[in-house]
């Protein structure tokens, strides 16, 4: 069964037309100055124009990355929470069981050509469990109700270096959705018409192929959706995947994001 429910919180804030703009224009010029022709295998070398122009793109785009918004979902809740090891409920210290993933956000500011630090921004984490269950919600379809329990949410605030950092466990998957985390950037989460950013994050299909056999994740059995077949993740999840390694602990998943404040 799909969920296919969106629902608006009091905190969410849709963009304006002129923010939105903004944000996909710089997406465009980060687009543009990632890829260089002649390179990715292609064997042929770039011409001088294209090297000029290649040139001029890196000297006036910002060095840090836009990143496409995409929906809230229907399970975010504004718990407040400010801690940075999410694996736990605080209402009974009960952890959720898995494999072991670090996030680190770089969130930076872009102004003009240049990006700064968005120290004291609010980063909101929130993400399924191991069977696929988010924290103090009903579903819709009756797959589960944990209102009341806290688990795998928190937020962060960026330090002055705009990083942000979270202990969790790489998510499980639920139908209608492929693998993925839920994040929200705000600078004044008290003020009505404070800036928000509101995005998913991705993980690639092999490395989950490789997480979702093990437990506690195999007993829900395999997974019915990958990145390719999922709507939301093709309107621009290419752009919201992890860079993620791996230690001897679990994954960090590492993640730069510039956004464009007026």
């Amino acid at each position: 069964m799909k969920r296919n429910l969106v629902k608006k919180t009091p905190g969410a804030r849709n963009l304006s037309r002129r923010e939105m703009f903004r944000l996909t224009g710089a997406t465009v010029a980060t687009a543009l100055m990632g890829y260089s022709p002649g390179q990715a295998g292609s064997g042929e070398p770039m011409s001088v124009s294209t090297q000029r122009l290649t040139r001029t793109a890196a000297a006036t785009t910002p060095s840090c990355v836009v990143r496409p918004q995409q929906t809230e979902g229907p399970y975010f809740v504004d718990e407040k929470l400010n801690r940075s090891d999410i694996r736990s409920d605080p209402s009974e210290g009960s952890v959720k069981e898995g494999i072991l993933l670090r996030l680190v956000f770089h969130v930076s500011r872009i102004a003009g050509s240049s990006c700064t630090p968005l120290s004291g921004a609010v980063v909101d984490v929130w993400q399924c469990d191991a069977l696929g269950m988010y924290s103090d919600v009903q579903d819709i379809n009756g797959l589960f109700d944990t209102r009341g329990k806290k688990f795998l949410r928190g937020y962060q605030m960026a330090d002055a270096s705009g990083t942000a950092q979270f202990i969790t466990i790489y998510p499980g998957w639920y139908p209608g959705r492929t693998v993925h985390i839920h994040f929200k950037i705000r600078t004044d989460p008290a003020a009505q018409r404070g800036f928000e950013f509101t995005s998913r994050l991705y993980f690639d299909d092999a490395i989950t192929d490789q997480v979702h056999v093990q437990a506690p994740y195999a007993t829900k059995g395999q997974r019915t959706l990958k990145n390719d077949r999922d709507d939301i993740f093709r309107g621009g999840g290419n752009q919201l995947m992890f860079l993620l390694t791996q230690d001897a602990k679990g994954y960090v998943g590492t993640f730069d994001l510039g956004l464009q404040i007026t």
